[in-house]
Protein backbone atom coordinates (compact mmCIF):
# COMPACT_ATOMS: atom_id res chain seq x y z
CA UNK A 1 0.00 0.00 0.00
CA UNK A 2 1.12 3.55 -0.72
CA UNK A 3 2.42 5.36 2.36
CA UNK A 4 0.06 8.29 1.80
CA UNK A 5 -3.58 7.98 0.83
CA UNK A 6 -4.49 7.95 -2.86
CA UNK A 7 -7.40 10.30 -3.49
CA UNK A 8 -9.78 9.02 -6.21
CA UNK A 9 -10.47 11.47 -9.02
CA UNK A 10 -14.13 11.74 -7.97
CA UNK A 11 -13.01 13.53 -4.80
CA UNK A 12 -10.82 16.10 -6.54
CA UNK A 13 -11.86 19.75 -6.79
CA UNK A 14 -13.07 20.95 -10.22
CA UNK A 15 -9.82 22.77 -11.10
CA UNK A 16 -7.75 19.62 -10.63
CA UNK A 17 -10.21 17.47 -12.57
CA UNK A 18 -10.10 20.04 -15.37
CA UNK A 19 -6.32 19.80 -15.48
CA UNK A 20 -6.44 16.09 -16.35
CA UNK A 21 -9.43 16.45 -18.68
CA UNK A 22 -12.90 15.06 -18.85
CA UNK A 23 -11.94 11.52 -19.87
CA UNK A 24 -11.31 8.72 -17.40
CA UNK A 25 -7.53 8.17 -17.28
CA UNK A 26 -6.21 4.91 -15.87
CA UNK A 27 -4.93 4.82 -12.31
CA UNK A 28 -1.38 4.53 -13.63
CA UNK A 29 -1.86 7.60 -15.83
CA UNK A 30 -3.10 9.57 -12.83
CA UNK A 31 0.11 8.55 -11.06
CA UNK A 32 1.35 10.73 -8.23
CA UNK A 33 -1.50 13.19 -8.82
CA UNK A 34 -3.62 10.94 -6.60
CA UNK A 35 -1.32 11.97 -3.73
CA UNK A 36 -0.51 15.53 -4.74
CA UNK A 37 -4.30 16.02 -4.93
CA UNK A 38 -4.13 16.59 -1.17
CA UNK A 39 -2.83 20.05 -2.22
CA UNK A 40 -4.76 20.78 -5.45
CA UNK A 41 -3.22 24.18 -6.21
CA UNK A 42 0.29 22.78 -5.93
CA UNK A 43 -0.72 19.71 -7.93
CA UNK A 44 -1.97 21.85 -10.83
CA UNK A 45 1.21 23.95 -10.72
CA UNK A 46 3.32 20.79 -10.91
CA UNK A 47 1.38 19.61 -13.96
CA UNK A 48 1.77 22.99 -15.61
CA UNK A 49 5.54 22.94 -15.11
CA UNK A 50 5.82 19.37 -16.35
CA UNK A 51 3.75 20.19 -19.41
CA UNK A 52 5.95 23.20 -20.21
CA UNK A 53 9.04 20.99 -19.92
CA UNK A 54 7.53 18.46 -22.32
CA UNK A 55 5.76 20.69 -24.86
CA UNK A 56 8.76 22.97 -25.46
CA UNK A 57 11.35 20.30 -26.13
CA UNK A 58 14.08 20.64 -28.70
CA UNK A 59 15.72 17.36 -27.67
CA UNK A 60 14.40 13.99 -28.93
CA UNK A 61 11.66 12.27 -26.94
CA UNK A 62 13.58 8.97 -27.07
CA UNK A 63 16.71 10.55 -25.58
CA UNK A 64 14.79 12.25 -22.78
CA UNK A 65 12.95 9.02 -21.93
CA UNK A 66 16.23 7.10 -21.74
CA UNK A 67 17.54 9.72 -19.32
CA UNK A 68 14.35 9.52 -17.26
CA UNK A 69 14.44 5.74 -17.03
CA UNK A 70 18.11 5.56 -16.05
CA UNK A 71 17.45 8.12 -13.31
CA UNK A 72 14.39 6.11 -12.24
CA UNK A 73 16.67 3.08 -11.84
CA UNK A 74 18.99 4.99 -9.51
CA UNK A 75 16.01 6.43 -7.61
CA UNK A 76 14.44 2.94 -7.46
CA UNK A 77 11.11 4.57 -8.21
CA UNK A 78 9.02 1.61 -9.34
CA UNK A 79 6.12 3.68 -10.60
CA UNK A 80 8.61 5.67 -12.72
CA UNK A 81 10.26 2.52 -14.09
CA UNK A 82 6.97 0.81 -15.00
CA UNK A 83 5.79 3.37 -17.53
CA UNK A 84 6.83 4.42 -21.02
CA UNK A 85 5.54 7.66 -22.47
CA UNK A 86 3.82 7.17 -25.81
CA UNK A 87 5.67 10.12 -27.35
CA UNK A 88 9.00 8.37 -26.72
CA UNK A 89 7.73 5.07 -28.12
CA UNK A 90 6.59 6.93 -31.24
CA UNK A 91 10.09 8.45 -31.45
CA UNK A 92 11.73 5.02 -31.61
CA UNK A 93 12.10 3.94 -28.00
CA UNK A 94 11.74 0.15 -27.80
CA UNK A 95 12.41 -2.34 -25.04
CA UNK A 96 15.73 -3.23 -26.61
CA UNK A 97 16.94 0.29 -25.93
CA UNK A 98 15.51 0.14 -22.41
CA UNK A 99 17.42 -3.11 -21.80
CA UNK A 100 20.58 -1.30 -22.92
CA UNK A 101 20.19 0.91 -19.86
CA UNK A 102 21.57 -1.96 -17.77
CA UNK A 103 25.01 -1.05 -19.16
CA UNK A 104 24.40 2.13 -21.16
CA UNK A 105 28.04 3.04 -21.68
CA UNK A 106 28.74 -0.30 -23.36
CA UNK A 107 25.50 -0.59 -25.36
CA UNK A 108 26.00 -0.52 -29.16
CA UNK A 109 22.42 0.56 -29.89
CA UNK A 110 22.67 3.88 -28.03
CA UNK A 111 24.15 6.90 -29.78
CA UNK A 112 27.06 8.87 -28.35
CA UNK A 113 24.69 11.80 -27.76
CA UNK A 114 22.33 9.52 -25.82
CA UNK A 115 25.18 8.11 -23.75
CA UNK A 116 26.40 11.61 -22.95
CA UNK A 117 22.92 12.70 -21.83
CA UNK A 118 22.44 9.51 -19.79
CA UNK A 119 25.81 10.05 -18.11
CA UNK A 120 24.79 13.59 -17.18
CA UNK A 121 21.46 12.45 -15.71
CA UNK A 122 23.13 9.60 -13.86
CA UNK A 123 25.70 11.89 -12.30
CA UNK A 124 22.96 14.29 -11.22
CA UNK A 125 21.16 11.37 -9.56
CA UNK A 126 24.19 9.78 -7.89
CA UNK A 127 27.09 12.23 -7.55
CA UNK A 128 26.19 15.71 -8.78
CA UNK A 129 29.54 17.21 -7.79
CA UNK A 130 31.24 14.93 -10.31
CA UNK A 131 29.68 17.10 -13.05
CA UNK A 132 32.70 19.21 -13.90
CA UNK A 133 33.92 21.22 -16.88
CA UNK A 134 34.88 18.04 -18.74
CA UNK A 135 31.31 16.73 -18.51
CA UNK A 136 29.96 19.99 -19.91
CA UNK A 137 32.60 20.01 -22.64
CA UNK A 138 31.42 16.56 -23.73
CA UNK A 139 27.80 17.68 -23.70
CA UNK A 140 28.73 20.62 -25.92
CA UNK A 141 29.93 18.25 -28.63
CA UNK A 142 26.31 17.10 -29.08
CA UNK A 143 24.08 19.89 -27.74
CA UNK A 144 23.98 23.66 -27.71
CA UNK A 145 23.80 25.49 -24.39
CA UNK A 146 20.03 25.96 -24.55
CA UNK A 147 19.64 22.20 -24.97
CA UNK A 148 22.00 21.54 -22.06
CA UNK A 149 19.80 23.75 -19.89
CA UNK A 150 16.73 21.86 -21.16
CA UNK A 151 18.38 18.53 -20.35
CA UNK A 152 19.40 19.73 -16.90
CA UNK A 153 15.93 20.96 -15.96
CA UNK A 154 14.39 17.68 -17.15
CA UNK A 155 16.93 15.57 -15.26
CA UNK A 156 16.48 17.65 -12.10
CA UNK A 157 12.70 17.17 -12.31
CA UNK A 158 13.15 13.41 -12.70
CA UNK A 159 15.64 13.15 -9.83
CA UNK A 160 13.59 15.18 -7.36
CA UNK A 161 10.08 13.97 -8.08
CA UNK A 162 11.27 10.40 -8.67
CA UNK A 163 12.93 10.22 -5.26
CA UNK A 164 9.81 11.60 -3.62
CA UNK A 165 7.57 9.15 -5.48
CA UNK A 166 9.84 6.26 -4.46
CA UNK A 167 9.25 7.10 -0.79
CA UNK A 168 5.49 7.18 -1.39
CA UNK A 169 5.77 3.54 -2.56
CA UNK A 170 2.88 3.59 -5.04
CA UNK A 171 3.09 0.11 -6.51
CA UNK A 172 -0.37 -1.43 -6.14
CA UNK A 173 -1.51 -0.51 -9.67
CA UNK A 174 1.75 -1.48 -11.38
CA UNK A 175 2.44 -4.63 -13.40
CA UNK A 176 3.28 -7.58 -11.16
CA UNK A 177 7.04 -7.51 -11.76
CA UNK A 178 7.24 -3.98 -10.37
CA UNK A 179 5.27 -4.95 -7.26
CA UNK A 180 7.53 -7.88 -6.39
CA UNK A 181 9.26 -7.11 -3.09
CA UNK A 182 11.42 -10.24 -3.23
CA UNK A 183 13.81 -8.13 -5.32
CA UNK A 184 15.02 -5.14 -3.38
CA UNK A 185 16.59 -3.50 -6.43
CA UNK A 186 15.09 -3.74 -9.90
CA UNK A 187 15.43 -2.01 -13.26
CA UNK A 188 12.96 -0.69 -15.82
CA UNK A 189 13.93 -3.58 -18.11
CA UNK A 190 12.64 -6.26 -15.70
CA UNK A 191 8.90 -6.17 -16.32
CA UNK A 192 6.21 -5.58 -18.91
CA UNK A 193 5.80 -1.78 -19.08
CA UNK A 194 2.65 0.28 -19.44
CA UNK A 195 2.56 2.88 -22.22
CA UNK A 196 0.83 6.09 -21.12
CA UNK A 197 0.12 9.44 -22.71
CA UNK A 198 1.68 12.61 -21.41
CA UNK A 199 -1.33 13.44 -19.25
CA UNK A 200 -2.93 16.86 -19.10
CA UNK A 201 -2.72 18.81 -22.33
CA UNK A 202 -1.40 22.35 -22.49
CA UNK A 203 -4.82 23.50 -23.70
CA UNK A 204 -6.56 22.13 -20.61
CA UNK A 205 -3.91 23.51 -18.25
CA UNK A 206 -4.15 26.93 -19.88
CA UNK A 207 -7.81 27.14 -18.91
CA UNK A 208 -7.43 26.03 -15.29
CA UNK A 209 -8.39 28.82 -12.91
CA UNK A 210 -9.60 31.12 -15.70
CA UNK A 211 -13.30 30.53 -15.13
Amino acid sequence: MARLSLLPIETWPPELKAAVGGSAPSEIELGVTRITAHRPVLSVAMMQYNQVLRSNRTLPERLMELVRLRIAFHNQCRSCMAIRYASAVEDGLDEGAVCSLQKPFEAPDLSEAERSAIDYGERLATNHLSIDEAVYDRLRTFFNEAQIVELGLWAAWCVGLGRLAATWDMVEDLPEAFQDRSQQRIGPWQGEPVVVNRGASSERLDTVGKG
